[in-house]
């Protein structure tokens, strides 16, 4: 079934046909249907243009449809253009001619941007509930080894020591940007588009507000063409969707690396491992490996669209039935990716004698021993020098920095007296980086202690978003 015909003197070709139709991916947006036209269903009957008796069977219809839906008794066939004449056939078949009333006033313009609203929305929220699952998975292993030192890494070469507790709580910070950035999304895009008809407004929707109060939407849009053509939302719906991508890929990253024979610092649990077919030995970060490469998948979700809206005129154009795939697929791919990351984090195992086995070597300790001239007011630029030279002795003699003795150190620079010692120590070169972002352990323990409360009021703030929808968007 289409939405229009009664122009033209013959019916679209099978080719066009197949090109035209979006029901098979914009089906999912059906439930959000329903609830629009429902709250639109209020507005035709209180302006006269269904009566009250048609308005109560075709709202019978609706809520009936709507159960249909959700079970599976009712979907879309083959001649269907688009969800909305699904929707719009179903409803005739249930209350007759009267059921395509439910049209006027509105334009499939207005409507399919208002339900992919809605289903952001409602998915964004759903995306952000498994992030938390993901920052709690990581600040229960952080408070775990908050007595572990670690080398850490600039260029993947060792630099300076550091809490491992750190090293881990690193992606709770910016997974809980990617909340943020969620609730910054539902906050500039809580404005409804429904009202704007074509493109023009609507003489039969005089106060759009209404619907979008109804709707859950703190106001409506400004701008009627605006509302229906751009897709900016979407957009920066995909850029959130991405940026947990590329967090996700960075944390992949690691533990493909970590649970390398070379490397030895985690041991992934079975459950979220995976074998090969030839090789029976092998034990594969599949996990990890997937979320590194479902990245890529989400920049060119980001990407497509964004060609897609790049020079389109105003208002709406077809183009735009390009929008929905990238954004379902994104947000499919992500709620199938954080579960399973989230379990690879909360059961692996780290091997805590390899990791801090490792924290003093590679010369990590350098920057202590400048550290420790310049606050004898040696220029830094010198004390880094005389640091370097300890390197450079240490390369040549075989060992590590924390082995220079006393005369070796003397002769080296007469500056370096017995008292470096205390900062050639892990402990100590840990503890002295005391600053409130510093990877003493006193510091990283206090901000793990916020990450728990900032998570605990990003989830307080999802269930707020959830509690005002429920009711509203079809769960």
């Amino acid at each position: 079934m289409t939405l229009w015909g009664g122009r033209f003197e013959s019916g679209p070709a099978d080719a066009m046909a197949a090109l035209s139709r979006s029901v098979e991916f914009d089906w999912r947006l059906a439930p959000y249907e329903i609830e629009v036209n429902l709250v639109h269903l209020n507005n035709l009957v209180e302006q006269q243009i269904v009566g009250k008796e048609d308005g109560a069977k075709i709202k019978a219809a609706l809520l009936e449809l709507a159960t249909d839906i959700g079970s599976g008794k009712f979907s879309y066939i083959a001649e269907d253009e688009d969800v909305h004449s699904a929707i719009e056939r179903g409803l005739i078949q249930k209350c007759g001619e009267i059921g395509g009333a439910i049209r006027a006033g509105r334009s499939r313009n207005d409507l399919v941007v208002t339900d992919f609203k809605l289903y952001l929305i409602d998915h964004l929220l759903e995306v952000a509930v498994q992030i938390s699952e993901l920052v709690k998975a990581f600040n229960l292993q952080a408070e775990k080894h908050l007595d572990l030192i670690a080398p850490g890494f600039t260029h993947t070469q060792h630099a300076q020591p550091i809490t491992f507790a750190q090293e881990l709580s690193k992606h709770s910070h910016s997974l809980l940007r990617d909340i943020d950035r969620i609730f910054d999304w539902l906050d500039r895009n809580s404005l409804s588009p429904f009202g704007a008809g074509a493109l023009a407004g609507s003489s039969i929707q005089p106060k759009p507000e209404r619907a979008a109060k109804e709707l859950g939407f703190a106001g409506v849009m400004a701008n009627s063409i605006d509302a229906v053509s751009d897709r900016d939302f979407a957009a920066e719906a995909l850029f959130v969707l991405a940026m947990v991508g590329v967090h996700l890929s960075r944390i992949g990253e690691e533990f493909v690396l970590w649970s390398s024979t070379e490397f030895n610092w985690v041991k992934i649990a079975d459950e979220y491992s995976t074998g090969s077919s030839i090789m029976p030995q092998k034990k594969n970060a599949d996990v990890a490996e997937l979320a590194r490469g479902k990245s890529g998948r989400f920049i060119g979700n980001l990407t497509s669209l964004l060609v897609v809206l790049k020079g389109l005129p105003f208002a709406y154009n077809r183009d735009l039935q390009e929008d929905k795939e990238p954004v379902f697929d994104s947000v499919d791919q992500l709620l199938i990716l954080l579960p399973a990351v989230s379990g690879m984090v909360l059961t692996a195992q780290f091997n805590k004698a390899v990791i801090s086995g490792g924290a003093a070597t590679g010369f990590s300790l350098a920057t202590e021993i400048a550290d420790f001239l310049a606050k004898k007011q040696i220029p830094f630029s010198k004390a880094h020098e005389i640091a370097g030279e300890c390197v450079k002795f240490c390369e040549k003699s075989g060992i590590e920095l924390n082995q220079l003795t006393d005369s070796q150190l003397l002769s080296i620079h007469p500056a370096l007296t017995k008292e470096v010692r205390e900062f050639l120590d892990l402990t100590g070169a840990v503890a002295s980086r005391s600053s409130a972002m510093g990877t003493a352990q006193k510091s990283v323990s206090a901000a793990i202690n916020q990450l728990k409360k900032e998570i605990s009021k990003a989830d307080e703030a999802i269930t707020s978003h959830r509690d005002h929808l429920s009711g509203i968007i079809s769960q």
